[in-house]
């Protein structure tokens, strides 16, 4: 199993690299296929021996070989962090293999999504629908008799943002309440426990800025797509114990 999680590390670190290119060119309308990565200080292109995940981001000191621009520390941080949830996601679902190929695909959708809401306050739907569809494939094939549960959770989860979304539409857009949905296809019941911590840790967030900087705070917007990653990943690892746990109690 170590083994497994170490491959699943180097593997997370890898697909990081690729979601950076995917969070930065999709949602200008640009192909994810080619060309190769450029500088985005002098637009040269980038050699493949400057391009490996983490490594050539400290042989370089954080700076481009071209042109000496900084690099953002974001590409390293989001290739270790999808590499640990890789190897946290094998370690945790190992018993159930379908779950584990969900579960990356769904901790991967989870980290694009954050970096282009962090980055441009936007939830791509081209990337949604790309997840939507790939959850469905893999839980036909993996677990077919799962799907009708799935399908309530998205409706369910979907419906419950898009009601907060018509009480506050500042607080809630329309690509917040399609990523629920998303959600509920890969998470089934579990989705309950995630849309909670969501909703909490954003509160908590919240209350946090209005303590600090009082009343400017609430007109300052805060992306929530990042705060439903967290939830969606808490429900992935934990989300069985927590429901399993809420229905032995009530």
């Amino acid at each position: 199993m170590a083994a497994a999680a170490a491959l699943a590390f180097l593997g997370g670190l890898i697909a990081g690299s690729f979601i950076t290119v995917v969070a930065h060119r999709v949602p200008r309308g640009e192909s994810i296929v080619g060309p190769r990565s450029m500088c985005p200080s002098c637009g040269a292109q980038i050699a493949a021996y400057d391009n490996v995940p983490v490594f050539s981001w400290v042989l370089l000191g954080g700076r481009a070989r071209c042109c000496d621009a900084s690099i953002s520390a974001r590409y390293p941080l989001t290739e270790l962090t999808l590499g640990a949830l890789y190897a946290v996601t094998v370690l945790v679902l190992w018993d159930e293999p379908w779950d584990v190929a969900l579960g990356l695909v769904f901790v991967t959708v989870l980290m694009a999504v954050t970096l282009t809401d962090l980055e441009r306050r936007i939830i791509p739907n081209k990337i949604l629908i790309a997840a939507a569809l790939l959850a469905v494939a893999l839980a036909a094939v993996g677990d077919p008799s799962s799907l009708p549960e799935r399908a309530v959770a998205a409706l369910a989860a979907g419906g419950l943002l898009f009601a907060a979304a018509l009480a506050y539409p500042r607080g809630m857009g329309l690509g917040d309440v399609k990523l629920a949905a998303v959600m509920g296809l890969f998470l089934g019941r579990n989705v309950a426990p995630a849309i909670l911590v969501a909703l909490l840790a954003g509160s908590l967030i919240g209350l946090a800025m209005i303590a600090r900087d009082g009343a400017a705070a609430r007109k300052r917007a805060i992306p929530f797509g990042p705060f439903l990653a967290f939830g969606g990943i808490v429900g992935l690892l934990l989300g069985d114990h927590i429901v399993d746990l809420y229905l032995s109690t009530f």
